[in-house]
């Protein structure tokens, strides 16, 4: 856990930019986990929760999306020379990878 390292050298007496050269991050992020520690206590090492929309789709449905993007459509017995977004997204539905999913989101 990165913010934890950061607390436990800081707690050294360290710097900020030595910090964040030996851990391999930001000064920016060493600076704001310390901060958040020292604000919050134990509590401010926790993650906090992200913002916005949650994801409609689990990382298998996108692997198995980018899997069949990956492949030609001849592979697969569909008659085109490539895939585009419309349909990838239709041959997905077709092999149960997805209830349903539009061109725009398989382009995204």
């Amino acid at each position: 856990m990165v913010s934890a390292r950061i607390v436990l050298l800081a707690a050294e007496g360290t710097t900020n930019v030595y910090i964040a050269t030996r851990i391999g991050v930001c000064v920016d992020v060493a600076s704001r986990w310390r901060k958040r520690f020292c604000q919050q206590g134990l509590a401010g090492l926790k993650d906090r929760p992200l913002s916005g929309r949650p994801r409609v789709f689990g990382s298998e449905v996108v692997a198995g999306i980018k899997a069949l993007a990956c492949e030609p459509p001849e592979d697969r017995d569909v008659p085109l020379s490539r895939w585009s977004s419309l349909e990838l997204a239709a041959q997905a539905v077709t092999e149960g990878l997805v209830e349903a999913i539009s061109s725009s989101t398989v382009r995204r």
